[in-house]
């Protein structure tokens, strides 16, 4: 993505309502995720129905569809291809879950996890305390 597109609230707050939708949908499962200023931390299973690369697009399409829908952006919003990693046991699910709660951390934008605000822990820790939600996480998977 390179630009900071993804740092306000409002921009965030479309890519995890994005998220949610196709979660919704039941294209692919989401087990957790954080929201980066200039990208994007994924850790989703798709059935085989779909692959990896097809849910990509799907997000990246959605996401770059709406933002100019709803608020006018005009312009390139990702740049092509991403990573990919198989996550292939329950010690690699822990290791990418944690990778992807201290990207935050370790980018300097937070001093724990706990506080960043556009990561499927903070909204679920966010729920948990009675606070309402602006998403649905029952759309999301979490084990």
């Amino acid at each position: 993505m390179g630009r900071r597109l993804l740092q306000s609230e409002r921009n965030a707050g479309l890519f995890i309502d994005v998220l949610r939708s196709l979660a919704a949908e039941h294209r692919f499962r989401v087990y957790d995720f954080v929201i980066m200023p200039d990208h994007v931390h994924l850790l989703i299973e798709v059935g085989s129905e779909m692959t990896v690369e097809k849910a990509m697009q799907l997000i990246k399409g959605r996401f770059s569809h709406r933002l100019t829908k709803e608020f006018g952006h005009l312009g390139e919003v990702w740049q092509q291809g991403f990573s990919e990693v198989q996550v292939l046991n329950r010690e690699s699910f822990a290791q990418h879950r944690a990778y992807i709660a201290t990207n935050p951390v370790k980018a300097g934008l937070v001093d724990s996890p706990e506080q960043y605000p556009y990561c499927f822990q903070f909204l679920a820790n966010s729920k948990a305390a009675g606070a309402k939600a602006r998403v649905d996480l029952s759309d999301f998977r979490h084990d």
